[in-house]
């Protein structure tokens, strides 16, 4: 198994020694970053939080508990959507990019952890 690793698509840099596959987590393309600059990125948005939930959640940090059960829903509901990111990891590792601003209070954590979880599975 792979490690899982996150990081925020406004720090990443394509690095041609970088292991694994490298997946774009967010439900909308991040503000200011070109096609070409995450090139070789898989953009996964199928595996991001419903639009109504990321809506709701709006990164609110007392919201984070109840939306992180959400979420936890919407992917045990749907395993499919996050299915070529297991994948990955089971061939090696894999870095997930989100854009959003709080490193601590984000979707890409839960999916992280819910990936590692159907990992041990």
């Amino acid at each position: 198994m792979g490690e899982i690793m996150i990081e925020r698509v406004y720090d990443y840099r394509r690095d041609p020694d970088r292991a694994g596959a490298v997946f774009l987590v967010d439900r909308l393309w991040p503000r200011g970053v070109a096609e070409e600059d995450l090139d070789g990125v898989v953009w996964a948005q199928d595996a991001a939080p419903s639009p109504n939930l990321r809506i709701w959640f709006g990164h609110m940090p007392d919201r984070f508990g109840e939306f992180t059960d959400r979420y936890r829903g919407e992917l045990d509901g749907h395993p499919e959507r996050a299915r070529r990111l297991l994948e990955a990891a089971g061939n090696g590792p894999v870095t997930l990019l989100y854009a959003a601003k709080d490193p601590e209070v984000n979707h890409a954590l839960v999916l992280k952890a819910w990936l590692e979880e159907q990992q041990a599975a």
